[in-house]
């Protein structure tokens, strides 16, 4: 009898797990898989990625196709409820439903006595992309990576990278009623964000324009102190090259405070297929942190971005079974190719 998406996405749902906290989650998946795999012939093991962190991987014969996604998810956790349209609950579009449905497409095309076929499911996605990272170091020789993020079931041609910065100014304390007395860092730091939102970015035809949020700031000690310290954090979305866009930051910059590097991620472009929608995307993926070692890769998942990370967080039952049938059908073709 073939898998329910909607019952599994919901499973899933209702098993917290935010970045860092994604072992329950982990352990449930590992159990879950060993059971298709008992029932169709495959292997399942768990991939350490650091202290009780690990990825899940289920082998079907020697695999072409590996399809993959993460499980962990943002904060807050909150449980899944159902009505007649929607799955409503945190990670029901990023991206518990998107793995539901792989898993509901996997079992389909291994019921069709098709083998070749892998399903990788990494933690740490949300959060400095750890489970990628180990993953690109144990390449299994798949030669396409089907990826899922919401892309409301088109297939992405294109997602924008991303340069995680932290802006770090420093100064001297002082009393605040002699200001002259002391060097206010917030000050600096300040005058160098409002010179970078004057930078013109690089724009790609496919992409887009490159866009900066400045997501936290911090510093300071007391309102009546003049600030010793300050630290902006920024993610920039890159569309290109992202040493064109650290030299527009440091011209910016100009040695006025410290930049320290968190994160780099390209921009990529994908693969299509004939006859399946396509889109470009402007978030970022583990895609280009798998490297070469898991396949061409393609991006395509069900539900939309836009109330991800939300509150109102939220999958379509019909998204959710039309993910199914897509999957089953990239699978299909990817294999004729082989």
């Amino acid at each position: 009898m073939a898998l329910d998406p909607v019952a599994l996405t919901r499973r899933l749902v209702d098993i917290p797990s935010v970045s860092g906290e994604e072992r329950e989650c982990g352990e449930f998946l590992d159990g879950f898989l060993a059971g298709l795999a008992h029932t169709y012939g495959g292997n399942v093991e768990r991939m350490p990625v650091e202290g009780d962190r690990f990825n899940v991987l289920a082998t079907f014969g020697d695999p072409v196709i590996t399809y993959s996604t993460h499980f962990d998810t943002v904060p807050p956790f909150f449980a899944s409820t159902e009505d007649e349209e929607w799955v409503h609950g945190r990670g029901s579009c990023d991206a518990k439903g998107i793995l539901a449905a792989m898993i509901c497409a996997v079992e389909r095309l291994l019921s069709e006595d098709r083998r070749g076929l892998a399903l990788l499911f990494v933690v740490g996605e949300e959060q400095g992309s750890a489970g990628a990272k180990i993953a690109s170091q144990h390449g299994i020789g798949s030669r396409y990576l089907i990826n899922g993020e919401p892309t409301e079931n088109r297939l992405a041609v294109g997602t924008k990278g991303a340069l995680r910065l932290e802006l770090h100014a420093h100064g001297r304390m002082a009393h605040s009623a002699y200001p002259e007395l002391g060097e206010s860092a917030i000050d600096k730091l300040i005058a160098v964000l409002g010179d970078l939102r004057g930078v013109a970015w690089p724009v790609d035809e496919l992409l887009g324009p490159t866009t900066v949020n400045v997501g936290t700031l911090r510093g300071g000690r007391a309102p009546n102190v003049i600030a010793d310290e300050a630290v902006a954090e920024l993610l920039i979305r890159l569309v290109g090259d992202p040493d064109v866009v650290r030299s527009q930051v440091e011209s910016v910059v100009a040695g006025r405070l410290d930049v320290r590097e968190v994160l780099c991620i390209p921009a990529v472009h994908l693969g299509t297929v004939p006859g399946i929608e396509t889109c470009a995307v402007k978030y970022t993926t583990d895609i280009p942190l798998f490297g070469p070692t898991w396949g061409e890769p393609f991006l395509l998942g069900p539900g939309t971005i836009h109330v991800a990370h939300t509150e109102h967080e939220r999958i379509s039952k019909r998204d959710l079974s039309d993910a199914v049938d897509l999957y089953a059908r990239l699978g299909r073709e990817l294999l004729s190719r082989s």
